[in-house]
């Protein structure tokens, strides 16, 4: 039996705990993409989920010997959903979800402060990229409706334009959330050396 949930996150690691509780009550995600999971019954606890955001694309040969370690080690991909071309991939703009046996022990990605940290700058740097994107739309939009004569098709500049600079807004509170827990990571690393 599959069970569908929708849900969004804006933080990977309250994805990964959502996803570890359901592990921890006998749901194994098998197939994800763009906020739909698809579980399927398995014993309670029987995985351990982690997502990561890789450094490269995963068509980069870099990134597939990346993946072929965490293969290696036991850990194994989660697919994503079929595309509208039909392809079965397995992430989602670099992020993945790896799970692996929880009988095989502890399954932790980032062992050292360094590589956490490194991880983190990656995904701020993924919320920065598009919120400067968004807030440059955004004020093109804006400034569209005073350039050309008022009409119908400036008001709906005007409404595009305030909706992506407040989309802008949202990735600039994950992207300093994110930069909060980099913060707190590098005191931790100046306390421990």
């Amino acid at each position: 039996m599959s069970l569908v949930k929708r849900r969004f996150f804006s933080d990977f690691e309250k994805e990964e705990e959502w996803l570890n509780e359901m592990a921890a009550n006998g749901l194994a995600l098998s197939e994800y993409s763009w906020a739909r999971y698809t579980f399927e019954e398995s014993g309670k606890g029987e995985y351990i989920y982690r997502i990561e955001m890789l450094k490269e694309d995963p068509k980069a040969p870099e990134a597939a010997e990346y993946l072929q370690f965490m293969k290696e080690t036991g850990a194994e991909l989660v697919p994503t959903g079929k595309w509208l071309w039909g392809t079965l991939n397995y992430s989602n703009l670099r992020w993945v979800i790896f799970r692996r046996k929880a009988s095989e022990g502890a399954f932790t990605i980032y062992s050292d402060i360094d590589s956490k940290i490194k991880h983190y700058k990656r995904i701020h740097s993924l919320w920065m990229s598009l919120a400067v994107m968004e807030l440059i739309i955004g004020f093109f939009n804006i400034a569209l409706m005073f350039v050309n004569n008022p009409t119908a098709l400036n008001r709906i500049n005007f409404v595009m334009g305030l909706l992506l600079i407040v989309l802008s807004l949202f990735f600039i509170s994950m992207g300093r959330s994110i930069r909060k827990k980099i913060s707190r990571l590098q005191s931790d690393q100046l306390i421990r050396e």
